[in-house]
């Protein structure tokens, strides 16, 4: 069977398009060639902007020789992992029975029933320091499944057995934690931070966004997020010319940074640098922040409306490519070359962060382009990536500026995840609290309303499509996956999405879902506060009283002079719980609709009115910013 992937929607495995090895994308169609042809299964798995899966690629992939064993001895599947990151998920459980330190390229050798038996990340062409060359690693595993196949298969069933046992027992619900257990959290990460160069531990040194959030939203570890969102704003991990930051630096310093820019860190790290601004009102944090809005919106922005999932790490320089030349050039040395190329893979979740902390900064800092630009990507997905009947599609590639051979304009067969529907609802959410939109909304509300209406006793919130089809005939899907990293798990933005409506609706089966939610994670998080911190900042939110305001402009699409003015102003500045900006026109369409929070809004004598509550008690209305400014201080 030829190479499969030149029409592939990712980015990535066309790039694999080209190699001699016989690729096919993820499907059932590998697994059953498999089973007929008695051969075991390499599933390969990377993204675009993964260095060493480029580096693979060109010396083990690209080589004829070793294609043309490894066609002859094993069927052979190329996954992007932003694409399916199920997939993903399943085999990095999976192979974390056989290597540690797991990374990308993730290399699983899986029986034709999709069982995992050996793993591996990246292989040298050539045997290096104790490491054996991929040759040596498949003719040994092409070996073992000829000659020990019985003691090959009875390993792949104790791994999945060990992988069903541990996914019942990550599952134990807890109650929500004390305000004992956050304080160890941070105290926790206070001791690792790094306290001369910033940021947490030694290198490599990632920006681990969900933790500054958990720590700016606790007055205990304000300061310790600001010092260090402070160092990094100021250090070799942003590009000083675009505004973006890199996905991690090589050393403690900073220095040396991994060039590739992924959309959710910046769409996350420009939320932080907002609420940062808010909390202080300091220049750098407004600069900062101002920064990443405009690179989200100038290079990360497709001409379509949706943002790119990343921008690669190398690129051609005078002539050569090399990674981070592009980067190491000033503004007006950048113009004579041709940028890092995009991923334009169109991506729901990492979509649904951008527009949130796109919508919330355009708000915060007066920037109506930043808000045009959420807008646009909204509209980009609901008109793509919402179905007729609410499910939502995970991935598409924008119909103009895409070269492949039919590839323009598709969507994905890859099956959305749960943090396509919480991270995309959220989004939705925010931009109509900046826009006093409600029927974006109304949008959102339907997709949560989706996976309460699939849920369970055990599992609040499922997606209503279904787990991967093949993962789940295989019985390898992960019903509910708590686990996080650099961004939000699925679990925990459906369950922040949920919390949200509830604060806007007063329909307290969001509030219920979002806390039965967070409680699968209540125990786990606080002992790994840097690989939860998303879920921290939840936990925290969910124990604490939620504040809501609401400014109601008098007159539909006019700017308030004066005191109205000042109350517009006040509310940019507000730095917790939920802030909306409507018409009177606009608080009523949201109360129609159902968003209890909007009923009997109104600005009746004055240019506009705020409305300030907590957990639904509200304060009499204010006209002043000053008013404003003094109620928020109680």
């Amino acid at each position: 069977m030829p190479n499969l992937l030149a029409d592939a929607i990712s980015p990535y495995l066309r790039s694999h398009a080209d190699n001699p090895v016989n690729w096919q994308g993820w499907g059932a169609e590998a697994f059953a060639e498999a089973q007929e042809r008695d051969l075991p299964v390499l599933v390969s798995i990377g993204y675009s902007t993964c260095h060493w899966c480029h580096v693979m690629a060109r010396e083990s992939f690209s080589d004829p020789e070793l294609a043309e064993y490894l066609n002859a001895h094993f069927v052979s599947i190329k996954v992007d992992r932003e694409e399916h990151p199920d997939v993903d998920a399943s085999y990095l459980a999976a192979a974390s029975a056989f290597v540690q330190g797991l990374g990308w390229p993730l290399n699983v050798f899986v029986t034709p029933e999709g069982r995992a038996f050996h793993a591996g990340t990246y292989f040298p062409p050539q045997p290096m320091q104790g490491h054996p060359s991929f040759r040596q690693v498949l003719e040994a595993v092409a070996d073992a499944w000829a000659t020990r196949r019985p003691e090959v298969t009875a390993g792949a069933a104790r791994v999945a057995e060990a992988l069903a046992e541990s996914a019942l027992q990550s599952r134990a619900t807890g109650t929500l934690p004390t305000e004992a257990v956050f304080e160890r959290a941070v105290a926790e990460l206070a001791a690792s931070e790094d306290a001369r160069f910033g940021g947490f531990g030694g290198a490599p040194k990632f920006p681990v966004a969900p933790a500054l959030g958990f720590l700016l939203g606790r007055i205990d570890g304000r300061d310790l997020a600001l010092r260090t969102l402070m160092r990094m704003g100021a250090s070799p991990l942003r590009d000083p010319v675009e505004g973006g930051f890199f996905r991690y630096a090589v050393n403690r310093d900073w220095s040396d940074p991994h060039y590739e820019r992924m959309l959710y860190d910046n769409a996350q790290l420009l939320d932080l640098y907002t609420q940062a601004w808010k909390l202080t009102g300091e220049s750098w944090a407004a600069r900062v922040a101002e920064g990443v809005g405009e690179f989200l919106t100038e290079v990360m922005q497709l001409q379509e409306g949706g943002f790119a999932s990343a921008q690669d790490s190398e690129s051609m320089v005078g002539g050569e490519r090399v990674e981070g030349g592009y980067y190491a050039l000033d503004e007006h040395g950048r113009r004579a070359e041709v940028p890092p190329a995009l991923d334009e893979k169109v991506l729901t979740g990492w979509n649904g962060l951008a527009i949130a902390a796109l919508a919330r900064a355009g708000f915060a800092f007066a920037r109506t382009e930043f808000t045009a630009s959420a807008r646009s990507a909204a509209d980009y997905l609901l008109a793509r990536h919402v179905r007729p009947d609410g499910t939502l599609v995970r991935a598409s590639v924008p119909g103009r500026g895409v070269i492949g051979r039919g590839v323009a304009g598709r969507t994905s067969t890859a099956q959305a995840t749960l943090e396509d529907f919480g991270m995309g609802a959220r989004g939705l959410l925010e931009l109509s609290l900046a826009t006093g939109e409600a029927s974006y909304a109304v949008a959102a509300r339907r997709l949560i309303d989706g996976t309460l209406d699939t849920a369970t006793d055990t599992t609040p919130f499922r997606v209503p499509n279904g787990a991967d089809p093949v993962l789940a005939a295989q019985g390898l899907a992960i019903d509910l996956d708590p686990s996080e990293g650099a961004y939000p798990s699925g679990l925990t933005a459906t369950a922040e999405a949920s919390q949200l409506l509830y604060l806007l609706t007063a329909d307290d089966r969001y509030r219920v879902a979002a806390e039965a939610g967070m409680a699968l994670v209540a125990a786990l998080a606080p002992d790994r506060p840097l690989a939860y911190g998303a879920a921290l900042r939840l936990l925290n939110a969910l124990g604490s009283p939620a504040e809501q305001l609401v400014v109601v402009t008098g007159l539909p699409d006019a700017e308030p002079k004066g005191t109205g003015r000042g109350l517009i102003d006040a509310a940019r500045r507000h730095a917790t719980g939920l802030v909306a900006g409507v018409t009177e026109a606009q608080a009523r369409a949201f109360a129609d609709a159902g968003f209890e929070l909007f009923e009997g809004r109104i600005s009746p004598t004055t240019p506009a009115t705020a409305y300030l509550c907590r957990d639904f008690v509200c304060a009499l209305p204010v006209t002043t910013g000053s008013e404003l400014d003094t109620l928020s201080a109680r």
